[in-house]
């Protein structure tokens, strides 16, 4: 009986002990939000919760990874020095005027002129343009990205670069060791034995230069050939059908002029991170008739600052007439809910474009937890059918447009290393605006009076899942 007592009272302790630690240690090392919701866990199941933490709950990276990723900003201030006759500079008092400078802090890089761009949202076709460019490459392919299967599509991508190699072109190729698992796990011997170099990223392991949070990715979906031309956006080495029975839908950005080689600037830093070996980047790039004037937006845990978000929550606050914002995944965290609160209550426009289907069904239970109050406030929320809306993009007024591969939830603003493309044009925008309206042509538009009107016991579900908002 008195060892029972024991055991008990030894249990009671501990459990407590982890309690009150959680409490000191959490909030001084983790944003409140973050904070609130691990406090949560720990205080319901400590002797689960803590552990979680230690895994998972600090975004954190090897000092080594920092200190790389800072040397490689250093190294893109510099270079774009020899750009500086492309260098833009934006109309007084319009948004890019007030995004720029705050861009150009975080990011490291400047905007440039003399770029043309292209938007390809047709899947098959915007596949196509990048096996083409690879099969009409001389000098060199660097391909950096998330996802790779091993379907058709993947055999199709690997096929190019064994075709590039052959003719003696340089090709490199970056992956995520989690997202393209697959695609690693079927084709790196081959591409390899072909001549290809490639490795994985964040692959995890307990050496200094792996080491990181385990959930840490890189998200990010960029292609560079030669010197010029270049593919940024959503849209992975996979074939459509992410969902079974509905085919993805995406917006991949191809690029001509000097911003291919701010892009390539990207993928060396990348490739720095992971193999310690530094590539030599040219900043000399032709450019190109449209003229139009574009700029980098990486971010990441290796930066010091949450770059996406910080832009995003600017560019929201900065609109003046219309706002909006595309994306698979819509889980905001308090400045972007405000930001969209904020400009749709002064009167901004605020349409926000989302899928119907969603593959990832606790985020899609968090996500409409936040429907109401932004419906009360008067955003306009359209959720796009048939297919399953992947792409990720927002535009302001007339004046800017941002595509690549940020969604606008927590784990791409905290967890993923993510680039974004912003364009600051109005015959860019105007493209854009097309293609959004292609998405609200077949979309249901959600009202505040339906949507109220839910069951209580969804709205419960839902507000569970919103409190593992930091989790997801």
């Amino acid at each position: 009986m008195s060892e029972s007592l024991n055991l008990g009272l030894w249990i009671l302790i501990v459990d407590w002990t982890i309690r009150i630690a959680a409490l000191l240690w959490i909030p001084a090392r983790t944003r409140p939000a973050a904070a609130r919701s691990w406090l949560l866990l720990i205080g319901f199941l400590p002797l689960l919760g803590l552990p979680l933490y230690l895994l998972l709950g600090h975004p954190w990276l090897s000092r080594e990874r920092v200190r790389r990723q800072s040397d490689a900003s250093v190294a893109i201030r510099e270079g774009q020095l020899a750009q500086a006759a492309w260098h833009w500079t934006p109309p007084a008092d319009s948004v890019a005027s007030e995004t720029v400078p705050l861009v150009e802090r975080l990011g490291a890089f400047m905007p440039v002129r003399g770029n043309g761009v292209t938007l390809l949202d047709d899947y098959d076709g915007t596949l196509q343009a990048l096996l083409d460019d690879i099969d009409g490459a001389t000098t060199r392919v660097h391909l950096l990205y998330y996802l790779m299967f091993d379907d058709a599509v993947g055999e199709a991508a690997v096929q190019a670069l064994e075709r590039a190699a052959a003719r003696g072109v340089q090709c490199r190729v970056l992956l995520d060791a989690v997202g393209a698992k697959r695609g690693l796990r079927r084709y790196r011997k081959r591409l390899q034995r072909a001549g290809v170099q490639v490795h994985a990223m964040l692959p995890g392991g307990l050496r200094w230069r792996r080491s990181g949070r385990a959930d840490l990715r890189n998200h990010r979906k960029i292609a560079v050939i030669d010197d010029g031309v270049a593919h940024v956006g959503s849209q992975n080495l996979a074939d459509a059908v992410f969902i079974p029975g509905v085919p993805n839908r995406e917006l991949v950005a191809r690029v001509h002029g000097p911003i291919v080689a701010h892009l390539e600037a990207v993928f060396a830093s990348d490739w720095y991170l992971e193999t310690g070996e530094v590539l030599a980047v040219s900043p000399v790039r032709p450019a190109h008739a449209d003229d139009v004037a574009c700029q980098l937006l990486p971010s990441g845990p290796a930066y010091p600052f949450p770059n996406a978000a910080d832009s995003i929550v600017t560019l929201i606050h900065l609109a003046r007439r219309r706002v909006v914002l595309t994306t698979p995944y819509f889980v905001p965290d308090d400045a972007i809910a405000g930001a969209m609160r904020i400009a749709a209550l002064s009167g901004v426009d605020v349409q926000l474009i989302l899928s119907a289907s969603n593959n990832q069904r606790l985020t899609a239970l968090a996500q409409h937890a936040s429907y109401e109050e932004l419906l009360a406030c008067g955003v306009k929320i359209a959720l796009h059918r048939p297919r399953f809306l992947h792409a990720k993009h927002l535009s302001v007024d007339d004046e800017v447009a941002l595509v690549g591969s940020i969604n606008l939830d927590i784990r791409s603003f905290a967890l993923n290393a993510e680039i974004g493309l912003l364009c600051y044009d109005p015959d860019v925008v105007a493209r854009m605006r097309g293609i959004e309206a292609d998405y609200l042509a077949d979309a249901e538009v959600l009202s505040p009076a339906t949507w109220r009107r839910r069951p209580a016991w969804k709205r419960s579900v839902e507000g569970i899942a919103r409190l593992a908002d930091s989790f997801l």
